[in-house]
């Protein structure tokens, strides 16, 4: 079996690195605190000052700053030499989470439909290059890796980042490719770019996605988008299986009708909301 994607965040050199800071009103101080944070992982749960301030790229005495105000706000504490995040850090995602329309409408219908098929479903939203899952009612373990709320896969080579691509016009697919690592995760992958935009424009067209065994082998995705009330794509809805239990051929047979009538109830509803 390939060696399946990291699902960890960006890493803060990365998020020190704001894109497109926008001149005067790009606040160094609050970018750098937000690096910070993401400076902690599931491989760095808890470190100590010159770890955060290396993995962060500031100086001692910039990230002992930080450190110490997230833990006067409460979303830090520290024992002896070591940080650590609090759960309070979980509010700043939950209020992400909260705001998005589909939030509390998707998950009993996710629900239903997982109950239905008896398989795994999720939903994402698109993150620049990858999907960030933002529901997930998991029945099978299906993936080498352990996938949860907040979990990123790149979206090039996924059902659901397919789906949300599809949304993108040709500017902002070729800007969302060209700042892609496009690598083959197993045999199946699709890595050359322009049959990689035909998948994309014939998922566009059909509307939704099955990816077979291009992200981990053994591992098959289907999805449908979910849209507001402008029609506009804002989400996708997945099911995903394996290939042991069930053929792409046998996938799109049997769950594509439910899964298409799950993701447009969850449009629906959100239309109305909207």
């Amino acid at each position: 079996m390939s060696k399946a994607p990291q699902v960890s965040p960006p890493s803060s050199d990365e998020a020190a690195e704001a894109p497109d800071k926008p001149g005067d009103s790009y606040v160094q101080s609050f970018a750098r605190g937000l690096a910070v944070i993401r400076t902690f992982n599931a491989e760095r749960p808890e470190q100590t000052l010159t770890d955060v301030a290396a993995a962060a790229g500031l100086t001692r005495a910039g990230a002992r700053r930080i450190l110490l105000t997230l833990q006067t706000l409460g979303y830090v504490e520290a024992e002896g030499r070591l940080f650590r995040l609090t759960p309070r850090i979980l509010d700043l995602g939950f209020a992400y989470l909260t705001s998005m329309p589909f939030w509390n409408l998707a998950e009993p219908i996710m629900e239903d439909l997982s109950a239905q098929v008896h398989e795994s479903c999720s939903a994402a939203v698109l993150d620049r290059t990858e999907i960030v899952y933002v529901l997930r009612v998991p029945t099978h373990k299906i993936m080498t890796i352990n996938l949860s709320i907040g979990s990123r896969l790149p979206a090039y080579c996924t059902s659901m980042g397919r789906v949300l691509l599809s949304a993108l016009s040709e500017q902002e697919l070729d800007a969302t490719l060209d700042a892609t690592q496009i690598v083959a995760h197993t045999p199946r992958t699709i890595v050359d770019r322009d049959e990689l935009k035909k998948t994309i424009a014939q998922v566009g067209a059909q509307g939704w996605a099955i990816v077979d065994q291009e992200l981990e082998a053994g591992l098959i995705s289907m999805s449908a988008p979910i849209r507001n009330r402008q029609g506009r794509i804002i989400a996708a809805l997945n099911i995903s299986g394996n290939v042991q239990r069930k053929s792409a051929k046998q996938m799109v047979k049997a769950f594509l009708e439910p899964l298409q009538q799950a993701s447009r109830t969850v449009s629906e509803l959100v239309a109305r909301r909207g």
